[in-house]
Formats: C-alpha cells, structure tokens, sequence
C-alpha cells in the first residue's frame, strides 16, 4: 500500500489517496482508496471516502508519490540517484548505463583562458 500519494487531476485540485499498487505504464487506470484534498477533508463529489476508486489515466497530469511512502518497498533512493534509475531498481530491471564520453581540449581556448 502507498500511503498520501497526491493525485493531480486535469483541471481539479489535487487529491491525496492511498494506491494498492506502483503504478506501471501497462495500467490504464489508477486505482486507490481514501480520497481525500490535501487539508484533509472528504471532497464534495465523493460519497464514502473508504470505497475503491478509478481515475482513467487520461484524466491525471501526474502523480507525486513521497519517498518511503510505500510499505513493504525498498527504502527510498538517496539524493543523487535520478528518480528512472531507482524507479527502475524497485520494479526490479537493471539500470541502463549510459557511456562516459571523452572529451577533447581545446588548446586555443585554455591558452586563451591562461591570458585573461
């Protein structure tokens, strides 16, 4: 369970909710429980906060999922890994490693960076 992920709808306020599940680029749909605006209150268009609800990914701009939000995950990555690489990590695939180009100097510009 992902626990106070906030939801951003197209042209709505976001939402917090709880996800069963990372989402994945095979869903379709998003599917979380307890529905709730971000000071905490019940939103007007919900009927029971605790019912299931999906939200077409057509609908949603993005969402924030906090670091350490999921139980029973890894931990959240550190600071200076990229959020594909540890997105990566958690569902399991390898990292792809991009190689280390080398660059030329260019005689003329460190002579002329010596003279300034």
């Amino acid at each position: 369970m992902i626990r106070n992920a906030v939801i951003h709808i197209s042209n709505e306020q976001p939402l917090l909710a709880d996800l069963y599940a990372m989402p994945i680029s095979t869903d379709a749909s998003l599917v979380c429980t307890n529905i709730r605006m971000l000071d905490g209150k019940k939103p007007i268009f919900i009927d029971h906060a605790t019912s299931v609800f999906v939200f077409p990914y057509l609908h949603i701009r993005f969402i924030e999922i906090m670091p350490g939000a999921a139980t029973g995950m890894p931990d959240a990555p550190e600071d200076d890994v990229p959020a594909a690489v540890a997105l990566e990590s958690i569902e399991g695939a390898e990292p792809e490693v991009e190689p280390e180009v080398e660059l030329e100097l260019d005689e003329d510009f460190l002579r002329r960076i010596r003279d300034v």
